[in-house]
């Protein structure tokens, strides 16, 4: 099990690539890179979901925590890519009515 992070700053958002599983065993390495960066300023997080291919609610609590530091700082989260399993998963858990997510990229962001 492994999960790839790549994150690229620019001065209007963080964009952040997700590869592979989030889980129990990923979901620390996935909270020790993102948290410092929600907490700095006011971010604008836009995390691409497109290359993972499993996450169980380790990863949901993830995203939990890394929005509400985001919202802490007055910034903003975004999910993308999400694939149709994925997406499945944040509205049945009803995350999608608190965290903004879509299955497309938008904004030219991939």
């Amino acid at each position: 099990m492994n999960l790839n992070i790549n994150v690229n700053q620019s001065e209007e958002h963080i964009q952040i690539d997700l590869a592979g599983e989030i889980d129990a065993y990923t979901a620390p390495k996935l909270r020790e890179e993102l948290m410092p960066l929600a907490e700095k300023g006011k971010p604008v997080m836009i995390v691409s979901l497109k290359d993972v291919s499993y996450m169980d609610s380790t990863g949901l609590g993830a995203f939990v925590g890394l929005l509400k530091a985001v919202r802490k700082n007055e910034g903003d989260l975004k999910l993308v890519n999400l694939s149709a399993r994925l997406e499945r998963l944040f509205n049945i858990t009803g995350l999608s009515d608190i965290i903004d997510i879509s299955s497309k990229s938008e904004g030219g962001v991939r």
